[in-house]
């Protein structure tokens, strides 16, 4: 190969070389100018309450569906508790006994008995007179000399036998007439309340087993099945509240500097193709459990994740749970 040849081969590398460096250049330029615009994403939630039972039971009926609107009040489900229904019938016996002995204890004897007890009482007051008389002609015979004292002392004791007997009679017609003591009246109106109170608890179980909407909202998800045992406390069904919406971003703590605390950013939601304005409310570190992301290769230190919420400062028809929305960062 001539030195003709040799110029002509390097002079054509040095050409290409410098060819694929302006190229490289200008495709640099053109991407560090044009570049996409960094891009925060995120998605819409909504508060949720979960309807549950006090008590275990059978599902009887359901009567919404998910996707059903619902309103305060709304029956929702049915439950089928028998046991508890025994329960009720027990505590309404109960109720009934306590209330019948808590009357009688309140009214006292009846009239036949204070009738009764009356008359012993003036038969015991006659036969009192009568021995008084008998034990006062003795002693004065006795004073007059002409019985003996052991006829005095047989007399006095007739007389106080009639005394006591008299007042043992009226004893008892002042019991019958006020009825029983205050220490008995008092436990049993005790017992009664103490039924009444077995009786709303248990009407408080059953009251339970009609299952009502709390707060507008929307059936979001039904667990069970019609015929299905559910436990207490297990979950029936959630009710998305669809007037308390936001948005939930994860972004790492290098993004933050435009979400701060009350700020409020322009976003876009791509399934509604519609722009809306946020205002951050929230904002908390995720935790070591959260992805960080080391931003040197020897791992000087690590980038955190942030969850940052924010409310749409508008209402937004036709927004749903776990649409994205998107924050550019310019």
């Amino acid at each position: 190969m001539d030195n003709k040849t040799q110029k002509m081969n390097i002079a054509l590398s040095l050409t290409a070389f410098a060819v694929v460096v302006t190229i490289v250049c200008v495709v640099g330029i053109y991407t560090f100018n044009h570049r996409e615009p960094e891009i925060v994403q995120g998605q819409a939630e909504v508060s949720e309450y979960r309807v549950s039972s006090k008590v275990p039971g059978r599902i009887l009926k359901i009567l919404v569906q998910e996707g059903q609107q619902v309103k305060a009040g709304d029956t929702l489900a049915i439950l089928d508790t028998p046991d508890i229904n025994a329960k009720q019938a027990q505590a309404n016996a109960v109720l009934s006994a306590a209330t019948a002995q808590n009357a009688k204890a309140q009214k006292g004897a009846r009239e036949e008995q204070i009738q009764g007890a009356y008359e012993l009482w003036q038969k015991a007051k006659a036969g009192l007179e009568i021995y008084e008389k008998s034990y006062r002609r003795v002693e004065n015979l006795f004073n007059e000399g002409v019985v003996s004292e052991q006829k005095r002392d047989e007399a006095k004791a007739q007389y106080d036998a009639a005394l006591a007997t008299e007042r043992a009679a009226k004893s008892q017609y002042d019991m019958a007439v006020n009825g029983a003591e205050e220490e008995v009246k008092e436990m049993a109106a005790a017992q009664m309340r103490q039924a009444q109170g077995v009786v709303a608890e248990v009407n408080s179980y059953i009251e339970e087993t009609v299952l009502t909407a709390s707060i507008d909202g929307e059936v979001s998800e039904i667990f069970p099945m019609v015929g299905e045992l559910v436990g207490t406390g297990a979950p029936i069904m959630n009710i998305a509240v669809m007037d308390d919406m936001w948005v939930t971003f994860n972004v790492r703590e290098d993004l933050l500097q435009d979400l701060t605390m009350g700020a409020v950013r322009e976003a876009y939601i791509p399934a509604l193709d519609r722009k809306v304005d946020v205002k951050v409310s929230y904002m908390r570190d995720l935790g070591s459990y959260a992805a960080w992301k080391a931003t040197k290769v020897n791992g000087q230190y690590d980038l955190k994740t942030f969850e940052v919420r924010a409310v749409p400062q508008e209402e937004v028809e036709n927004l749903r749970p776990g649409m994205t929305v998107i924050i550019d960062r310019k």
